[in-house]
């Protein structure tokens, strides 16, 4: 038996249950999480307009999945090894043999020994390269035609570098303040509020240049109106880790006491704090899913941390020393320390990183930053004589969305991207730790305690409403005067006493909370004797 297909032909039951299943494991990584309860709502309009949403979202989950498992046409490899052999004991000549001849012009060495050390950074396509040497060189490169677009010399340190939504803007962190330049070489701006920056950082989905100085202050900035959006004294000290986890936009600091610390725009405080090492974080990488967090710190340790579930323990912690850390799209880790490149790789899918490749630059050359080129099986290295491009083969992701992040668009293509990227600018509210909150249904408030004014308001408009009441008549002699007038006192203070009584339980609560507070409240021995003593009953 099997399934009727368009073409006529028939597909056996256990090979259609097969691409099925295969089907619904690709939907769950387009879905942000789990359907909405929508059980509990009391509104038929809302509840029919969010169900409609969901319904819209699981369609597009769906396309998505179907257009990954038939329309994309190219597929990932990593290094196979025979029988005893290992992938790390590969060189960098023997995979150069192997390759293609585009993909073997990837693989260079820059050398400039008079400005480094050198940090880069690539645009979110992979196309384009901005390099920053600590002596004021900054240049830009494309990667696809391997020409340089432009260099400039500032006369100043440049100590980060990092491009902005796209090639035509890039960010330079000098001596004293931050630059942002064009494309030409051109100076744009001086961001003076933001200090001796150490280290830089843009939100493409938000549009925020986020800074952290010498004095430990955490600024960020819109690009698009230029506005300060926040400014944070972070009370931790001097830090020059700084990441930004690409699932929610969450800006991470890596401090001296081995304390992580993460941050949004909208809290003055930190939204948490983690303790990783025992000594400095010296390096910090968030996976490209955004649950998996990798930290470095003094003690020659590399611990993976689920922030799913920050548990007391890291879910690997794996030995070695590491100045920089990074993910590559498809999840494998770059480390390195002194002349020595290493490439960590999940073989298993159980987050159990193992030794997958290792690379030696030349000895005497200390290695500033590593990078992963995205869409490209490449990683880049910036040290103190210049910068080098070394293959990883597996690190990039083969197939690129055009809407997203295309290598080849052309300059029309950008201007919209440009446009549409502005028009779909997320607000920094929508900055949180866990992104799947932002179209819930907000769960009821608890009641809100009336102030002081408003319960004297309804008791006055309580004994408003009984005044006009008239008492009945009564027979001969219980009606007089006098009588009546205090029947109408009565009606009055019948009609306060609730309110009496609850305020006057308030007031109870109050003071037997605040004697709690005071019995608790224990003096030190030396200071006891000067204690007000209670009374003997």
């Amino acid at each position: 038996m099997g399934v009727k297909q368009d073409d006529g032909s028939i597909m056996p039951t256990s090979e259609q249950e097969k691409i099925s299943d295969e089907l619904d494991i690709r939907v769950k990584k387009f879905l942000r999480g789990e359907k909405t309860n929508l059980e509990g709502l009391q509104d038929k309009k809302l509840k029919g307009q969010l169900a409609v949403r969901e319904e819209l979202f699981g369609k597009s989950a769906q396309a998505a999945a179907k257009a990954e498992k038939w329309l994309l046409p190219s597929e990932g490899g990593y290094l196979e090894a025979e029988g005893i052999e290992k992938t790390w004991r590969i060189k960098q000549e023997s995979i150069a043999c192997e390759v293609d001849i585009l993909s073997a012009r990837s693989q260079y060495d820059i050398v400039l020994p008079d400005l480094g050390p050198y940090t880069l950074d690539f645009t979110s396509s992979g196309r384009y390269m901005a390099a920053g040497g600590r002596k004021g060189h900054l240049a830009i490169l494309d990667m696809k035609n391997m020409s340089l677009v432009k260099e400039i010399q500032v006369r100043e340190t440049v100590r980060d570098v990092v491009f902005l939504h796209n090639e035509l803007f890039f960010a330079a962190a000098q001596k004293k303040y931050p630059y942002i330049y064009n494309r030409d070489g051109t100076e744009l701006h001086c961001l003076k509020e933001h200090g001796a920056v150490l280290r830089l950082q843009f939100l493409k989905n938000h549009f925020l240049l986020a800074s952290i100085n010498k004095s430990g202050q955490l600024r960020y900035q819109d690009v698009t109106m230029g506005g300060m959006v926040a400014n944070y004294r972070t009370g931790l000290g001097r830090t020059d880790v700084m990441q930004v986890n690409p699932y929610n936009g969450v800006v991470a600091l890596g401090h001296s006491l081995g304390t992580v610390s993460m941050w949004k725009p909208t809290s003055s405080a930190a939204i948490l704090k983690r303790l990783c090492h025992k000594g400095p974080i010296t390096a910090m990488a968030f996976h490209p899913n955004g649950h998996l967090m990798a930290t470095a710190g003094k003690e020659k340790k590399i611990m993976l941390w689920d922030l799913r579930n920050l548990k007391d323990e890291p879910l690997q912690t794996l030995p070695g020393n590491a100045d920089t850390l990074d993910f590559s799209q498809k999840g494998l880790l770059a480390r390195s320390t002194s002349s020595f490149v290493q490439i960590l790789r999940d073989s298993s899918g159980t987050q159990n990183y193992n030794n997958y490749m290792t690379h030696k630059i030349i000895k005497g050359y200390q290695v500033e930053k590593v990078l992963f080129r995205p869409y490209e099986d490449v990683l880049g290295i910036g040290h103190s004589m210049g910068w080098s491009s070394i293959l990883i083969p597996g690190s990039g992701e083969p197939n690129f969305d055009s809407w997203v992040a295309n290598p080849f668009e052309t300059s029309k293509q950008r201007r919209e991207r440009e446009v549409h990227s502005l028009l779909d600018k997320l607000p920094p509210e929508t900055i949180m730790l866990n992104p799947t909150k932002i179209g819930t249904v907000k769960p009821q408030r608890r009641k809100e305690k009336k102030t002081k004014e408003e319960k004297e308001a309804d008791m006055e408009a309580a004994v408003e409403a009984v005044k006009g009441i008239e008492p009945k008549k009564k027979t001969k002699g219980r009606n007089k005067p006098s009588k009546r007038t205090k029947k109408k006192q009565e009606i009055v203070a019948n009609a306060k006493r609730p309110f009496l009584e609850q305020q006057k339980k308030e007031e109870e609560q109050v003071a037997r909370k605040k004697q709690k507070v005071i019995e608790q409240v224990e003096l030190p021995t030396s200071l006891q004797r000067f204690s007000r003593k209670k009374s003997a009953t």
